[in-house]
C-alpha cells in the first residue's frame, strides 16, 4: 500500500491530468470546427501525450535526487523541486530511472506507429519533436531548465501551448486562429498557477541553494508577477471575444473569475503580512486554472 501511495506520488497525477484535460481542449477545437472527431489519432495522440510526461517526470526525479545526494543541505518541500517520492523512507534511487526508460522506450515505440498508421502532415512531427525537445531540456542535464528558474515558463510553453496544439493538429486540420484565443489566456493562468504553488516553499528553497523563477525574482515581485498573470488572463480571454472569440465558448469562464478574484486577495493579504494558509492558496490556484480549462473544453465539444 505504501509503494503504490509513492508510486502514485511519484508520478504526479495533478499535472498528467492537467495536460491530459488541455489535450482535450485541443481535440474540442477540432471538433467544434469540423462537427466529428477521429478517434483512433485522438487515443492515441493522447497516450502519447501522458507517457511522454511521464517519461520526463521520472527522468527528471531521478536527476534531481542526484543533485540532493550531493548536497546534504537540500532537503524535499511539498510544492517544488521534486516529489519526495525517492529517498531513505522512499522508492530507491532507480526506480525513477528504469520507470522512466521503460515509459520512453514505449513512447518510441507509440511514435511509430503515430507515424506510421495516421496521416500525419509536417505539423504533426514538428509539435511531436518540439514536445520532446522541450521535455529534454527541462528535465535532463546538462541544461535541466527545472531548476534554472525558467523550467515554469518553459512548462508552461510545453503544457498549454504544445500539448493542444498536438491534439488539434492529429485530427487533420489547418491552422485555426481559435485555437490561439483558447490556449494563450491559458498558458498565462498557468504559469500564475505554478508561481502560487511555489510560495509556501519559498523561505526553504533559498535556505537549501535552490533556484525556482520565485527565488530569483524576490517574493515582492513574485507575487506582482502572479497578481498580473491572473488578471491578465482574464483580460486577454475579453480580448479574445473581440478577435472572433464565440461568446459560447467563453462565457461560462465568468463564473471562474470571482476564483480568481479570491487567488489575487489572498496574494495581496499575503503581502500585506496576513499569515497565510498556503494550501488554500494552492488549492484556488489549482481551482482557477482548472475550473478555466474545464469550462472551455466543455463548451468546445458541446457547441
Amino acid at each position: 500500500m505504501k509503494s503504490l501511495k509513492l508510486f502514485i506520488q511519484l508520478t504526479r497525477p495533478i499535472y498528467i491530468l492537467s495536460a491530459a484535460l488541455l489535450y482535450i481542449l485541443g481535440a474540442g477545437v477540432a471538433h467544434y470546427l469540423s462537427g466529428q472527431i477521429n478517434w483512433t489519432s485522438f487515443f492515441l495522440g493522447l497516450a502519447w501525450v501522458i507517457l511522454i510526461l511521464l517519461s520526463f517526470q521520472y527522468l527528471n526525479e531521478y536527476f534531481y535526487q542526484e543533485v540532493i545526494y550531493g548536497n546534504a543541505t537540500w532537503k524535499h518541500t511539498p510544492f517544488s523541486g521534486g516529489s519526495g517520492a525517492i529517498g531513505r523512507d522512499g522508492l530507491p534511487r532507480p526506480v525513477a530511472l528504469w520507470l522512466g526508460l521503460t515509459s520512453l522506450a514505449i513512447t518510441a515505440s507509440l511514435t511509430v506507429l503515430i507515424i506510421q498508421n495516421l496521416e500525419v502532415n509536417l505539423s504533426v512531427i514538428m509539435l511531436i519533436g518540439l514536445v520532446v525537445l522541450g521535455e529534454l531540456l527541462f528535465a535532463l542535464p546538462p541544461l535541466r531548465l527545472a531548476t534554472s528558474g525558467y523550467g515554469e515558463l518553459f512548462m508552461s510553453i510545453i503544457m498549454v501551448g504544445l500539448i493542444p496544439a498536438l491534439a488539434y493538429q492529429l485530427q487533420g486540420h489547418d491552422f485555426h486562429r481559435l485555437l490561439l484565443m483558447s490556449v494563450f489566456p491559458l498558458t498565462t493562468l498557468y504559469l500564475g498557477m505554478l508561481l502560487a504553488f511555489e510560495f509556501p516553499d519559498y523561505a526553504a528553497d533559498i535556505k537549501q541553494g535552490k533556484k525556482p523563477i520565485i527565488v530569483r525574482i524576490g517574493w515582492q515581485r513574485g507575487m506582482l508577477l502572479h497578481n498580473l498573470l491572473i488578471l491578465g488572463s482574464f483580460f486577454i480571454l475579453g480580448l479574445a471575444f473581440i478577435f472572433g472569440l464565440p461568446l459560447s465558448i467563453g462565457w461560462p469562464v465568468i463564473f471562474v473569475l470571482p476564483v480568481g478574484i479570491f487567488q489575487i486577495w489572498m496574494m495581496i493579504r499575503i503581502a500585506d503580512g496576513a499569515k497565510p494558509n498556503w494550501n488554500l492558496l494552492v488549492l484556488v490556484a489549482l481551482s482557477t486554472f482548472g475550473l478555466t480549462t474545464y469550462l472551455m473544453t466543455f463548451a468546445f465539444w458541446t457547441h
